[in-house]
């Protein structure tokens, strides 16, 4: 199933220290870096996005980057109605909605159309988390370090078998260093 996922832009981007911090030098960039960060999450999706940010113009102004639907509105109407009109106009077309804003009042207009409200803060998350594949790989690499007490934040652990793997004991030499070991001492007695 796809979705429609609508993001209150200018909601993210105060409520994300990062997106916050940006802005603080220029709207335009931490609007550029939130359009970013979204296309290169969505980019292999087949989910509608769209991202409402309000605007000062006589008419609403939509901009395509990418995949992504960039909405403007105009100067008399919030990016909150424009929401609240596409979350209508999605249920009438039975799509499902996904909206991501902290602000209650876009929450209660988008539910009340039959859509899901998420946190900017998961969107954010969503954005910054590995793919799915490196994600698995890099546990797996942990499991591994932690199996061969190779994991030094990693505490006493027995396994199925019965052995214990102690990541504390730091002065284990590994078998190569001890057979270095031996033969140089075999060769000073000689």
């Amino acid at each position: 199933m796809t979705y429609e996922i609508l993001v209150d832009g200018y909601n993210v981007i105060k409520n994300n220290t990062m997106f916050k911090h940006v802005e603080d030098k220029s709207q335009a960039e931490a609007r550029n870096l939130l359009i970013k960060q979204i296309s290169n999450r969505y980019r292999k999706s087949s989910d509608r996005v769209i991202i409402v940010f309000d605007g000062k113009g006589a008419k609403e102004e939509t901009l395509y980057q990418e995949h992504i639907r960039v909405i403007y509105s105009c100067d008399h109407e919030t990016a909150d109605m424009v929401i609240a009109r596409l979350a209508a106009i999605a249920q009438q077309e039975g799509r499902q909605v996904l909206l991501y804003s902290d602000d209650g009042e876009v929450k209660y207009n988008v539910t009340r159309h039959g859509g899901h409200a998420l946190t900017t803060h998961g969107l954010v998350s969503s954005m910054n988390a590995a793919p799915s594949d490196v994600a698995q790989r890099a546990e797996f690499r942990m499991a591994m370090r932690r199996m061969y007490g190779m994991d030094p934040s990693y505490k006493v652990v027995d396994n199925e078998e019965g052995h214990y793997y102690d990541s504390d004991k730091r002065n284990k030499s590994s078998r190569r260093y001890k057979s270095i070991r031996t033969t140089k001492r075999t060769l000073r007695n000689k």
